[in-house]
């Protein structure tokens, strides 16, 4: 496991979003088996302090779930696995609209242009739809 930090987050936060972008590609599956929170600090070179905070913060919020002395796992609540991937979105969709807004683009040319750039990223053509 890799994360690229910047310097403007906490690192704890950067964990915590690196395991909701996961969640939300589909490369953690809900009851899957995360690291331990040492083995998450060695992996990652950082404090284990600051592992067990990303963790701690991750349970408050239902990403992810301890029981007993079981390793922990990624919350199987298809709610709060929803919430994450909306999370994302809107924070994609924010950032873009502030992007587009500050050039006054009107809005059917932006929707025009973010089709046809989705479509061309996946491959699709308008005889395919």
């Amino acid at each position: 496991m890799t994360v690229k930090f910047n310097n403007r987050d906490p690192v704890y936060v950067q964990v915590i979003r690196h395991f909701k972008e996961q969640i939300a590609k589909g490369f953690f599956e809900p009851g899957q088996e995360i690291p331990s929170r040492r083995e998450l600090a060695h992996q990652l070179k950082i404090n284990p302090n600051t592992a067990q905070r990303a963790y701690k913060e991750m349970e408050e919020q239902g990403l992810i779930f301890t029981e007993g002395n079981m390793p922990s796992c990624i919350t199987k609540d298809e709610a709060v696995l929803k919430s994450v991937r909306e999370e994302l979105i809107v924070e994609a969709v924010d950032l873009f609209l502030g992007s587009i807004k500050s050039i006054n683009v009107p809005l059917s040319e932006v929707l025009e242009l973010v089709e046809k750039k989705y479509d061309a990223e996946s491959g699709e053509t308008e005889e395919s739809k």
